[in-house]
């Protein structure tokens, strides 16, 4: 594990003091908790515990904003969805502090939803005495159905508290080592004629003798895993059925209720940011949807843009655009919510390297980085007598999240491109009001509501969903002065710059208040004097 100290000047530009959180690495649960108390206790700022997970370990929410919190479109900010993902939890924890801290103007017109760590059973063994790329919860779950729970996960066999990877020697294997670094195991090359010389596993033993190794680990269902949109139905880490757990039916219990959240940006290892994904459109016609719809596409393209704009650090090979049951996905299949996912950091393209741990070790190199990587050792396993067994590789953790002393950049830019993202929400006006008198005491009144945001009101996606209000016109005066058009009008979406004519014949004199929009893209208020 890194232990790389945060400078003062650091520490100085978020506002900690150097007694405060003066740290060398990632933040203990015990110390997010710490964080998110002092920030609930602000005037802006509401902390909430969703529910406590099997570990006993609290899911939180902070909600942050100013005035009427829920007739203001909202963005949700999540972290944690990975429980290896630790710097996805400091990255939503320091918007939210930078947020109250330096971005009030942003509270006036928009509602935050910031949920930490959405992993907190799985966070903490990155502080554990062993440590390993943990992903789930604290609920025993008998993962190879053999009737007893967790009785095969990992081993540490070299003893240096960390798991990493052995490789034993075997010519019905399918791996070899690299021929640019040798510390690096790949695949044979088929193609080629290479044959296979190593079976590559995690560091473990077979402790239930069934031939299989770390098939049942000593820990139940991943978060991110368990989502109800393409949910893997068998596989470990999934559970027997969606939202199974305790934390993931308290969060979608509670965005259920907060109609206002118009999009999402989720810290996980999915990424729509740095590339969008794309439109195609024999999926699009399924009847299960699995892709983007072709309009949401043009928004992705668009917002990916800003986000490269904003981010310095280009995107290196950056693929994951969701996998089976996530978080990044939910949120717009089954949410209908713009949704937008990224790491917030991977590691850079370094001379040309195409193998993603052969490039992560030549440039950890470069930096004279020496505690990410374990030398291959060999040693003596019970399971493989009479073979060669060597244990080693890159150690946890250090390929998704970088030293702790990185995070304060990566923090203030995706700060500043979630902001960004704020200000393009849709935002309704009324224009060109127009109220005429047409004889026998009856007056026409007319006006645009126009969306000024070059984003619409509604994604296509929620167009289709129920999840997602319409735009209600209501003009308040009695249905019997209305003489030609609606009292309630409802509307489907409003396009980017794009208006919606509105027209009634009203009889009598005197104010007609007329109030329009949804929770997701605000209210306004206009009142036409007759």
């Amino acid at each position: 594990m890194r232990k790389l100290l945060l400078t003062g000047l650091l520490m100085g530009s978020l506002g900690w003091s150097v007694s405060a959180f003066a740290q060398a690495d990632y933040p203990t649960l015990a110390q997010v908790n710490q964080r998110l108390q002092k920030l609930g206790s602000g005037a802006s700022a509401e902390l909430k515990s969703l529910t406590k997970t099997e570990g006993g370990k609290d899911i939180w929410v902070l909600k942050v904003g100013t005035g009427a919190l829920d007739e203001k479109p909202a963005i949700a900010v999540v972290g944690g969805v990975e429980g290896f993902h630790v710097l996805s939890v400091e990255l939503a924890l320091q918007f939210a502090e930078k947020l109250v801290a330096d971005h009030s103007e942003a509270l006036e017109t928009t509602t935050f939803y910031v949920f930490p760590n959405m992993s907190p059973d799985a966070y903490e063994q990155y502080h554990a005495a062993l440590k390993y790329e943990r992903r789930g919860n604290a609920v025993a779950v008998d993962h190879d159905r053999d009737g007893t729970p967790g009785d095969n996960g990992y081993t540490d066999l070299d003893g240096n508290g960390m798991i990493t990877w052995m490789r034993v020697e075997d010519p019905m294997g399918e791996y070899v080592i690299s021929k640019k670094d040798e510390r690096v195991m790949q695949k044979a090359d088929r193609s080629k004629g290479e044959a296979g010389k190593y079976i590559l596993l995690k560091e473990s033993k077979d402790d239930d003798k069934d031939g299989k190794f770390a098939e049942d680990l000593k820990e139940g269902i991943a978060f991110n895993k368990s989502l109800t949109y393409k949910f893997p139905v068998f596989e470990p880490l999934a559970g027997d059925i969606p939202v199974s757990q305790k934390e993931s039916r308290a969060l979608l219990d509670y965005l259920f209720d907060q109609w206002n959240i118009f999009a999402f940006v989720t810290f996980s290892p999915a990424n729509n940011l740095s590339t969008p994904l794309k439109y195609n459109a024999g999926d699009a016609r399924k009847r299960i949807v699995t892709s983007i719809l072709e309009k949401d596409q043009a928004i992705n393209a668009m917002v990916s843009g800003v986000y490269n704009e904003t981010i310095s650090e280009k995107a290196y090979q950056q693929t994951n655009q969701g996998t089976d049951g996530d978080f990044f996905q939910w949120a717009y299949f089954h949410f209908g919510r713009l949704s937008f996912g990224t790491p917030g950091y991977w590691t850079p393209e370094f001379k040309g390297k195409t193998n993603p741990e052969e490039n992560y070790l030549a440039w950890a190199d470069s930096l004279g980085w020496n505690n990410v990587y374990t030398p291959w050792k060999e040693i003596q396993h019970p399971d493989f007598p009479g073979k060669k067994v060597e244990v080693g590789g890159i150690n946890p953790f250090v390929m998704v999240n970088p030293p702790f002393e990185k995070v304060g950049e990566i923090a203030e830019e995706h700060t500043d491109f979630i902001l960004k993202l704020a200000e393009m929400q849709p935002k309704l006006e009324m224009h060109n009001i127009k109220i005429e008198s047409i004889g026998n005491g009856l007056t026409r009144i007319s006006a645009d509501l126009f969306n000024n945001s070059p984003i619409p009101t509604h994604s296509q996606m929620g167009e289709r969903s129920r999840w997602l209000r319409k735009v209600r016109v209501d003009l308040n005066v009695p249905a019997e002065r209305i003489i030609s058009g609606n009292k309630i009008e409802l509307i489907d979406v409003i396009g980017a710059y794009e208006k919606v004519e509105l027209s009634w014949i009203v009889k009598g004199n005197g104010d007609v208040p007329v109030k329009a929009g949804a929770s997701h893209v605000g209210f306004i208020n206009a009142n036409f004097k007759l």
